[in-house]
């Protein structure tokens, strides 16, 4: 592979996103209104992986691509899998997910080429998860009983893709707070950007969904505050949410709090909903020194058949501290790199989605392989992307010799000449 740079990304790149993102949204979920067999939904989401890679090296066939530490880790990260895979100790469903893991790694690659620092991928993942959250809001039209059911105590779900509470108010949070960066730094217009914020917080709230909350409210605010000492307009917007968050913690505290509890007991909230005893039972297991290091094998983020919900200890029991290092090095380098930019819309941006990711990490998994979390990282690696160079201008050639002034020929001469 040539580390060489290009320039405007094609729009074919976009279709590519899209099928990354199909690809992550998963297979496990609500019930829909027309049920659709797990082993279809899987066909779709590895079908859709295996014509991203295709696309993007039908794009990229010279193999272009742009030096990346974020993608550097990640392939360290791969061969971790693939080590921790080889002995099958999770079986042959881990060759699987590492042969998954490697598709999407592979098109992450192919897909650098095009990563300057600019807005390019922020736009293409509003628009993909927008059209997602569209999805979900059909789903709630058509079936108001499918898309808030009793099962999942009333929270959204996707009544036509089985979506979960947590995945949509992961995406409702992310493209909001993507998109309120892009109006203060004035990469979208104030009317098209409420089209996408003011639906997609709806959903979110009918999904009360703590941990993208909490994820978005922090994001922002640290994402704002790059931006303090050099946007007026980002000044504004901090001053008007901190005196509208006062107002409604005041006012709507009784409310506020019903929300954030769901009408679970103090003794559940504070396990956070089962979570803490997972957690216990996976860190208080024997384990060999080989598991301890590499883990046990690309999984299904469970442990005794109980969802980890922690990525930090689904890649300790699937990539062992290994994998933990590698990952930690991911969202530490990406930080460090967005600290050192100068202050602009692009390192609001990535500041936003790494915080958001890291703050998720703690009651979310997904760090550790294929997933909405690592393509939330890739956007913020293509924005802390230097810009690509300027093409060097041509060479000078010598400089034309200035002709002289024109003597006027006499006509006898003239018609001497012609004889």
């Amino acid at each position: 592979m040539r580390a060489e740079t290009s320039g405007t990304a094609p729009k074919t790149v976009g279709i590519v996103w899209g099928l990354l993102i199909l690809n992550t949204l998963g297979s496990a979920g609500a019930k829909t209104i027309v049920p659709l067999p797990r082993s279809l939904i899987q066909m779709v989401t590895m079908g859709a992986l295996a014509a991203a890679f295709a696309l993007a090296l039908a794009l990229n066939l010279r193999l272009r691509v742009r030096a990346s530490a974020y993608l550097c880790l990640l392939t360290l990260l791969l061969v971790t899998s693939v080590l921790s895979s080889a002995h099958l100790e999770s079986g042959f469903g881990a060759l699987f997910r590492c042969a998954r893991l490697a598709l999407f790694v592979g098109t992450l690659w192919l897909l650098s080429r095009w990563w300057d620092g600019g807005p390019t991928f922020v736009r293409h993942h509003i628009r993909m998860y927008f059209a997602v959250l569209g999805s979900v809001a059909a789903g709630l039209a058509i079936s108001p009983g499918a898309a808030l059911p009793d099962l999942y105590g009333g929270r959204l779900v996707g009544a036509l893709w089985p979506l979960t509470p947590p995945q949509i108010g992961q995406y409702a949070a992310v493209i909001t707070g993507l998109t309120v960066l892009l109006v203060l730094g004035r990469r979208t217009d104030k009317a098209g950007a409420a089209v996408v914020i003011v639906p997609s917080l709806v959903l979110l709230a009918l999904t009360h969904t703590r941990t993208a909350t909490v994820g978005l409210l922090i994001g922002l605010a640290l994402a704002i505050g790059s931006l303090l000492l050099t946007s007026a307009a980002a000044r504004r917007f901090f001053t008007w949410a901190v005196l509208c968050a006062a107002v409604a913690a005041v006012v709507f505290s009784s409310a506020l709090q019903a929300w954030f509890l769901r009408g679970q007991s103090q003794e559940n909230f504070s396990n956070l909903t089962g979570r803490a005893k997972v957690w216990d039972a996976l860190l208080a297991a024997d384990r060999s020194t080989a598991e301890q290091v590499f883990g046990v094998g690309l999984g299904d983020k469970s442990y005794g058949g109980l969802p980890i919900d922690n990525s930090w200890l689904a890649v300790y029991q699937e990539q062992g501290l290994t994998g933990v290092a590698l990952v930690a090095a991911i969202v530490i380098v990406l930080g460090g790199v967005a600290l050192l930019r100068p202050p602009s819309p692009s390192r609001a941006c990535a500041i936003f989605l790494i915080s958001y990711c890291a703050i998720a990490s703690y009651t979310e998994a997904g760090l550790g392989d294929a997933s909405p979390y690592l393509l939330h990282l890739a956007v913020a690696a293509s924005l802390l992307a230097a810009p690509a160079p300027a093409p060097a201008p041509a060479a000078a050639g010598p400089l034309p010799t200035p002709e002289g002034p024109r003597r006027r020929i006499p006509e006898w001469a003239q018609r001497s000449e012609g004889i």
